[in-house]
Order: structure tokens, then sequence, then C-alpha cells
């Protein structure tokens, strides 16, 4: 049995479910709202890469080591990706990345909602021991966006990969544990209340 099992998260804010090719054009749609593959900090596809993009998140879901969803608002309006990868089922360790969101919904508490639901679906459905986040050190959007959730800076993997452009990329990882996911997820529904 593949661990993760796809399952869909749904709260009053937003719902993630598997990716799926009949996403494509709601992705399309999303990743036009701000530009977002201009980003030189991370990497998200291009209107014109977004079925390449599919077709490979889908190919890593097939081999067990990622479970990828898109993202929809409570209208049903389609606002990004996000995913649980670098799957450890052996270690009950998940990384959430390869996240994004159209620009008209970020700062917006999308966010927020979305690792509410993957996290507790992690620590409390899938028993976890730790969840990682990792992102460009430059990506300071991301970085804050990850403190604020509640995890802690386990440290930066200096000259941890090259990217498209031949730069080299320095990430930051982070982490919250099991024993911390109660106060973290108390803060969490604290910052969806407000």
């Amino acid at each position: 049995m593949t661990w993760p099992a796809p399952v869909t998260l749904a709260d009053d804010v937003v719902r993630l479910e598997l990716l799926s090719p009949d996403h494509a054009e709601g992705l399309i749609e999303a990743v036009r709202d701000g530009e977002l593959w201009k980003l030189w900090y991370t990497s998200i596809p291009s209107p014109d890469g977004m079925g390449d993009e599919i077709t490979r998140r889908l190919g890593l879901h097939g081999d067990g080591k990622m479970l990828p969803f898109t993202v929809f608002g409570a209208a049903g309006q389609v606002i990004g990706m996000t995913t649980y990868m670098n799957v450890d089922a052996v270690n009950r360790r998940v990384e959430i990345g390869s996240t994004w969101y159209r620009a008209s919904a970020q700062r917006s508490g999308i966010n927020t909602a979305c690792k509410l639901l993957l996290l507790g679906h992690a620590f409390e459905t899938l028993n976890c021991i730790a969840v990682e986040f990792r992102t460009h050190f430059f990506n300071h959007q991301s970085r804050r966006a990850i403190e604020r959730l509640g995890a802690k800076q386990d440290g930066i993997l200096r000259a941890h990969q090259i990217g498209a452009d031949g730069m080299l990329r320095d990430t930051a990882v982070y982490s919250i544990t099991a024993a911390e996911w109660p106060t973290v997820a108390r803060h969490l529904r604290f910052l969806l209340r407000r």
C-alpha cells in the first residue's frame, strides 16, 4: 500500500485533492495570476510547462515519492499546488513543499488553512514523527511564511542544488516535530480566527 495514500483534505476555506490532468486549465489560470514562473528564486511551472509538471508530479506519486495536491478555494476556484514530498515511510517523515498559490490568494489565510490540513493529516493520521519544509535561502516571503507556521529552522544546506540557470542554491531547512504539533495546531487555529 502506498504511504501516504491519496486523500482529499478540506475545511471551510480550502480543498486539497489529488492532482489530476483535469486540473491543468485551472492551474494555468492560477499561475498566470502574478506571472509566478518569473520568480528567479523558486521553481514554478510556466503556463506552457504546466502539463509536464503535472506529469512529473504524478510520476513521482506513482513511484511512492510524492502525494501532490491541487488547492481549491471555497468557491471551487483553483488556487495552486502543494505536495507531500521526499516521503520517508520507514521513518514516517514527509516534506511539505513545491507549494505555490495564485498571487491574489497570497497573504489571505489560504496558506495557513492548507498547512493546518496537511500538518494535521501528517501528525494525526499518518503518525509522522516530523514534517519538513525547504525553500531557497533568498525566498524571504516563503521563509517568513514557514516561520509564521511555527516551524523551527534546522539549518542552511549551502550549495545544495544547481538551478536550471546554473546558479547554486542554498536551501533553508525547517521542521515541526510531533511533540511540537499540539502547540503549532493551536497557533494555526488562532491565526485563522483573527
